[in-house]
């Protein structure tokens, strides 16, 4: 009996071997109830890894001695260590020629063992690779969650991943949380809790994920995969918009605990932590939010007016940094639309990239918009040490200036 593949939406679907008197179809059921929630939180639990290092840095500061540079440090050595493994994953295509879920699983298990080694470096250096370390394993939990979500979601993947990225956002946000409720716990519990939590969400992502109906054939390896997704004119316009995104994102989370402790100095350490998980969270109201309206309006016009939203919260800043009774509405505000517009830009990545190279896509284009990063907190760190703090985050405008030029082909974009 012959078999026939359809191909629909850029994804190929199920083929199905049918008896003689019947027709051969292609049939893709609704993903389960589970699918989606189990996704979204070993997506949550995963990427807590993120910022765990930055919440403990006054516990690291007094115990190894470490100056006052040593956020943007550990901030950078995270960004360089993803931006490496996410390079490492898209030159060999490993998201789409081997089991997504297997590679999330040791990669979250893996995350987890170096992230509690934390506990017991003894040197600045000790921190700085074991930080890189996890950066480079989180390049299989990001991205990868990302790939097995587009394996089961198509005409609803803005929706979806708008969902992931909102866990990504509370996960990065969570290590605060923590740090705020729990003052009086020792740090290093703090870390060890911080990886058993994304050890129990790798596993439930292998045992309790299977792959999806879109899950195309996987590619082989060719050194020309990373450059063929640029090929395509959308996906070249999403990841241009992107880029400019992340130019102002992570420099916006690694700094807000500076922003809040120069607007209330009299606010104790827990406070902090908690209203630092609270701005950095918010983004996730933005990221579910513009699911659901990228479903009416279309990606590329939920990312344009969140991308432009956000630039405007960078120019307004220079006034609203000198207002305390202002700051912390128009930090919670920007921190909903500074990540809102990210699953939408992963969405148009992922529908515009060649099916059986979706994966890749999604890795590379990621990896150059985390080295974006690097640049863009080295320099807030050093222009914070020669100017007056309500002047710096202006200059974060230009990314979001760069990327709405650049996403003029994606607004009719569905």
């Amino acid at each position: 009996m012959p078999r026939h593949t359809f191909k629909t939406n850029r994804a190929y679907l199920y083929t199905l071997k049918t008896p003689t008197s019947m027709t051969n179809s292609a049939i893709v059921a609704p993903a389960p109830a589970r699918i989606l929630p189990v996704i979204v939180l070993s997506q949550f639990a995963g990427t807590s890894l993120w910022f765990a290092g930055n919440a403990v840095l006054p516990e690291l500061q007094a115990s190894l001695g470490l100056k006052g540079e040593a956020l943007g440090l550990l901030t950078s050595s995270v960004q360089l260590g993803f931006i490496l493994g996410t390079l490492c994953f898209a030159f060999f295509s490993l998201a789409d020629r081997v089991s997504p879920r297997l590679l999330f699983l040791l990669c979250s298990l893996l995350g987890a063992l170096a992230n509690v080694l934390l506990a017991g470096a003894t040197s600045i250096t000790g921190v700085l690779l074991l930080r890189g370390l996890t950066g480079f394993l989180l390049a299989g939990i990001y991205p990868v969650g990302m790939r097995i979500a587009a394996s089961w979601y198509s005409g609803g993947l803005g929706k979806a991943i708008g969902y992931l990225v909102g866990a990504l956002v509370l996960g990065t946000a969570f290590p605060y949380l923590l740090r705020g409720l729990g003052a009086s716990l020792p740090w290093q519990t703090m870390l060890l809790a911080i990886s058993i939590l994304a050890a129990a969400g790798g596993l439930a992502m292998y045992l309790l994920v299977p792959n999806g109906p879109y899950m195309g054939k996987g590619a082989r390896f060719e050194v020309g995969n990373m450059l063929r997704v640029f090929r395509v004119g959308e996906l070249r316009a999403a990841a241009l918009g992107y880029f400019g995104h992340m130019w102002e994102l992570y420099t916006l989370w690694a700094f807000v605990p500076v922003i809040l402790a120069y607007a209330y100095p009299e606010w104790a350490p827990g406070q902090l932590s908690v209203f630092s998980f609270l701005v950095i969270a918010a983004g996730a109201v933005g990221c579910v939010a513009g699911g659901y309206l990228s479903q009416r309006w279309g990606s590329g016009r939920v990312a344009f007016v969140q991308l432009l939203l956000s630039g405007l919260c960078c120019v307004a800043s220079v006034w609203v940094l000198q207002l305390p009774q202002l700051l912390l509405p128009f930090l919670l505000f920007w921190g909903v639309v500074v990540a809102g517009d990210s699953p939408q830009f992963s969405a148009l990545t992922a529908r515009a990239a060649p099916p059986q190279l979706v994966g890749t896509a999604l890795t590379v284009v990621t990896s150059i918009g985390f080295a974006i990063t690097i640049i863009s907190i080295q320099l807030t760190g050093y222009l914070l040490t020669v100017m007056p703090l309500r002047g710096v985050f202006i200059l974060l405008a230009v990314g979001p200036l760069l990327g709405l030029l650049s996403m003029r082909p994606l607004l009719r974009a569905k």
